[in-house]
């Protein structure tokens, strides 16, 4: 009895399962696995998919066929800033994408520099950028123009450093021609010759003289530092066969006959009368 029923507590009691239920829990349990694998293998793909992102960071390629309004200015802009002159329409089209409305591009960029320091302008219908017309002083240049002495004025100017305080009519004598006020002028605007007095002659006609400014510019000391005769000859500056009695003067700025400083009053009244003598000789042509 006692085998009997350790025998039978042993034994596994069978248990009645519908058909089919294990095949189904099988089943589920397969495709959440492979729900799982799906996950991972998306979860291994992404930084493969985003890499190309990473790679390019925040560099923008230029688009191959650039229609956008604000690049095609940018294009435009670049082409008139480059040109060594100016652009009209059918060149700024040529070098566009094709399409582009240069026209209205033309007139976003003359809005966009109208404030600035360099305008968009139009030169026989053609584009170019200019400095700005109110900033145009900021392109002067002071430069000293070097002027020619004609002949007549460095005859004129050798005989009054060498004569002064020397008349006009003093130099017509010595040059044998007439001298014409521009000649005297001329060397007046350099800065070369001034008025040094008057003549104590009928008339009393102003007399003329140099300048520190002529000294400065022939790097002489003073006046007497000009060459004499001997000097002169030695520098082939004058004939060997000169006429009997012929003398250059001894040049001095300590004055003489002729000479003595203006005050204001005076100098305005003899500048007035050389300026009256053009006005005559004009008047007589």
């Amino acid at each position: 009895m006692i085998e009997e029923a350790m025998t039978d507590s042993t034994e596994p009691d069978e248990i009645d399962v519908p058909e089919g239920s294990v095949d189904e829990a099988v089943s589920e349990e397969v495709e959440s696995e492979e729900a799982v694998s799906d996950e991972v293998a998306d979860e291994d793909a992404a930084p493969e998919e985003a890499a190309p992102e990473e790679a390019g960071g925040t560099v923008v390629s230029f688009p191959a066929n650039a229609t956008d309004h604000a690049q095609l200015m940018r294009m435009t802009e670049a082409l008139l800033f480059a040109a060594a002159e100016p652009l009209d329409i059918d060149s700024i089209a040529a070098r566009l994408p094709a399409g582009a409305d240069v026209g209205a591009l033309i007139e976003d960029l003359q809005k966009f520099y109208e404030k600035r320091g360099v305008n968009l302008v139009r030169v026989a219908n053609k584009w170019m950028l200019r400095t700005a017309e109110d900033l145009s002083f900021l392109m002067e240049r002071s430069a000293v123009e070097q002027r020619k002495l004609s002949r007549a004025a460095m005859e004129t100017l050798a005989i009054i450093a060498y004569h002064q305080p020397v008349t006009r009519a003093e130099i017509e004598e010595i040059r044998g021609v007439t001298v014409s006020k521009g000649t005297i002028d001329v060397l007046m605007e350099t800065g070369w010759v001034r008025l040094r007095g008057r003549k104590r002659t009928p008339g009393r006609p102003v007399t003329y003289g140099t300048t520190e400014g002529f000294l400065l510019h022939f790097g002489l000391e003073n006046i007497g530092d000009l060459p004499g005769l001997d000097e002169l000859k030695a520098a082939g500056m004058l004939d060997g066969r000169l006429p009997p009695g012929f003398e250059v003067p001894a040049p001095s700025d300590v004055g003489g006959e002729g000479d003595g400083e203006f005050d204001d009053e005076e100098y305005g009244e003899a500048l007035d009368e050389h300026l009256a003598q053009g006005d005559g000789e004009e008047n007589a042509g």
